[in-house]
Order: C-alpha cells, then structure tokens, then sequence
C-alpha cells in the first residue's frame, strides 16, 4: 500500500498560516484582540475536540507506516504541533482583559489537547500473535 502525503501537505499549509496569524497576533502586528470571545470551557471544548481527532487521524494515516520510520515520526510531528495553532488564534481573538486575567490559558489548553492527543495513540489496540 502506497502512502500519500497530500493530505498532511495539506493539513500543513493550513496549519502553518493559522500558526502565523497566531503569532502575528501576538506581537500586535495583526490586531485580533477583541474580534471574538470564545469562553474558557469552549476553548477546552475545542482542545478536547481537536486533541481527539488529531490522535484518532494520526492512528489511522500511520497504519501502513513502519513504527520507528522517519515517516511515523514526521506524521507524528504535523497531527501533534499542528492543530494547536488553531487554540492559540482562537485565544488571541478574546478581548485584552480577558486574556490578561488568564494569561496561563494557551498552556492549559495545549495541556488538554495533548492529553485528549495522546489518549487514542497511547490505547490503540494491538495486533493478536495467535
């Protein structure tokens, strides 16, 4: 079986531009402050949501690939830095005050997100050797 990568390139280049307005946001360059107020418990929502279906989707794009191969590695490294890039744009739209009053949410939710992440990877199930 053929593995195609056209997905992940995808995947990648959607990633990375939402990582770039994340970060020009940060740095005040792109002014996203206030646009959009996504409540705490949503914002987890999301990251449980997203963590959950990166782990799930690397599962199943990884089947065909050898476990310790490069390209288990590099899937590895788009489904699990990726999407969280999603999280930190959706945390830069909140108003100023907000994102004063709980400036250790962007860990936290990156905390759900892998936790929600690596659930799925870690009990996937394995072959039987009868």
């Amino acid at each position: 079986m053929r593995f195609g990568w056209r997905l992940e390139i995808a995947l990648l280049a959607a990633f990375s531009a939402v990582w770039l307005l994340a970060v020009l946001a940060l740095f005040g360059i792109l002014p996203l402050a206030g646009v959009f107020d996504l409540g705490l418990y949503r914002l987890y929502s999301v990251a449980a949501a997203l963590g959950w279906l990166a782990g799930n989707v690397y599962l199943l794009r990884g089947r065909g690939l050898p476990a310790g191969g490069r390209g288990r590695r590099r899937l590895l490294l788009a489904y699990l830095l990726g999407p969280p890039g999603v999280l930190y744009l959706l945390r830069s739209l909140a108003p100023p005050a907000v994102q004063a009053g709980a400036p250790l949410v962007p860990l936290l939710s990156f905390a759900v997100y892998l936790l929600f992440f690596l659930v799925p990877v870690t009990l996937r199930p394995r072959p039987s050797r009868r």
